[in-house]
């Protein structure tokens, strides 16, 4: 009973065989790449202010905005992908974050790359092509020595 389920199913599991080795290939070429691009205190930046620029050119820069957006949700959806199938998920959906607009985005990233195993990953890949190591700052604390909870989007410090 099963083979013949199997049997009837080929041509989808050939195509989910050939999407798992492609974002496996996919993974171990281009995560890296953009991961030592990363620039060593992108986690430590405060809120970034669009200034005039943004607003001077804005017609001219939604195209790319657009894109860039579409790109973020490729890269987020794919690290949900490789959560299941072979690749760096958590690393993947934390890249596709960084390309996204969206309010309280560095709160987020910085609770991702905090996780000891994500910023372990990323700093061995970072080593081995002579970059810098992550800057990362340390989460704030509460009075009793927790993590303090920040809401969306986060409070401009001064």
């Amino acid at each position: 009973m099963i083979l013949e389920w199997v049997r009837g199913q080929e041509t989808v599991l050939w195509l989910i065989g050939i999407l798992s080795m492609v974002t496996l290939l996919g993974t171990l070429i281009v995560i890296p790449i953009i991961v030592i691009h990363i620039p060593a205190n992108y986690f430590n930046r405060e809120r970034q202010n669009p200034g005039r620029y943004h607003r001077r050119y804005s017609l001219i820069r939604l195209p790319g905005l657009v894109l860039k957006n579409i790109l973020g949700i490729v890269f987020v959806v794919a690290g949900f992908a490789m959560l299941l199938l072979p690749g760096q998920g958590v690393i993947t959906i934390l890249i596709g974050i960084m390309l996204l607009n969206f309010p309280g985005k560095l709160a987020l990233e910085q609770r991702i790359v905090r996780q000891p195993t994500v910023l372990r990953a990323i700093n061995w890949m970072r080593a081995k092509a002579n970059k810098a190591a992550l800057q990362v700052p340390k989460p704030a604390l509460t009075a009793a020595g927790r993590e303090r909870k920040t809401n969306f989007p986060l409070s401009r410090r001064k």
